[in-house]
């Protein structure tokens, strides 16, 4: 079976290891709708494919993503299910095939909270995490706002989600959010070590793990992530954002004092 990469997301088959990678560099990996696309469209069809028992999540050097390009996502909103964006949130979300995450550099946004959702993840020394949603006058996306609670408890996520400050890899791991820290320079091949481990044991039995893993809060994460869509998607037009999106854009601190 072959896959379909696109012009900034690379799709190979690596020893029954389906590797996707964001290849938008000079835009810091920035997620457009049709990366969005590409990359469900390849964890679909390795759900189908027995030669996949592994996907692995990688970035550019000294950048796993900066998240949603804002300039493709104002152009046309995507907060639905059935759009690009929501399609990619279901299918990563339900995949039943492990998943692990090799974070270079910077993950902004979905490329912080999609760790949530991946069953290993390793990032570099030097990698710096966040998720700036408040900041941007939106609320946590990707069932952020159920998992980081669960994972960390509930005063170390508001404090991450309501300043949105970034915070580094040792704190990832300490979090854990991250597995574990690999050097910069081997970080892609250490991850892609540890994919070809997991692709070596029983599939059957990885894939039953995995299951029971996420049992429990299988149908909890599909209602979050409705949920938060529908607020995201209310707040995405109003003041607040607008006001944050044209401070990005010009350069400058937002001013957020005449709002209620």
């Amino acid at each position: 079976m072959s896959y379909t990469s696109s012009e900034h997301i690379t799709v190979n088959l690596d020893d029954r290891v389906l590797r996707i990678q964001f290849n938008r560099a000079d835009k810091k990996n920035a997620i457009t709708r049709d990366m969005y696309t590409t990359m469900a469209n390849a964890i679909t069809q390795a759900n189908d494919d027995s030669a996949v028992r592994v996907i692995l999540l990688e970035g550019t050097e000294g950048c796993f993503t900066s998240g949603n390009d804002l300039a493709d996502f104002m152009t046309a909103p995507d907060t639905g299910s059935k759009t690009p964006v929501g399609t990619f949130l279901e299918v990563a979300s339900t995949t039943p095939k492990p998943l692990v995450a090799a974070v270079t550099g910077i993950a902004v946004g979905i490329g912080t909270t999609v760790l949530l959702h991946c069953d290993l993840a390793y990032a570099s020394e030097t990698a710096k995490f966040h998720m700036p949603f408040v900041n941007l006058g939106l609320v946590p996306e990707f069932a952020s706002s159920l998992l980081l609670p669960q994972l960390v408890g509930q005063r170390r996520a508001a404090e991450l989600l309501m300043f949105g400050q970034p915070f580094d890899a040792p704190t990832a791991k300490d979090l854990g959010l991250i597995n574990d820290t690999c050097a910069d320079g081997s970080i892609i091949e250490d991850a892609l070590a540890k994919a070809h481990a997991l692709a070596a044991q029983p599939p059957s039995a990885l894939r039953r793990t995995k299951e029971l893993l996420k049992q429990a809060v299988r149908d909890d994460i599909a209602k979050q992530i409705q949920i938060e869509g529908e607020h995201f998607g209310t707040l995405l037009t109003a003041p607040e954002a607008l006001e944050a999106f044209t401070a990005f854009r010009e350069k400058r601190k937002p001013d957020f004092s005449r709002f209620e």
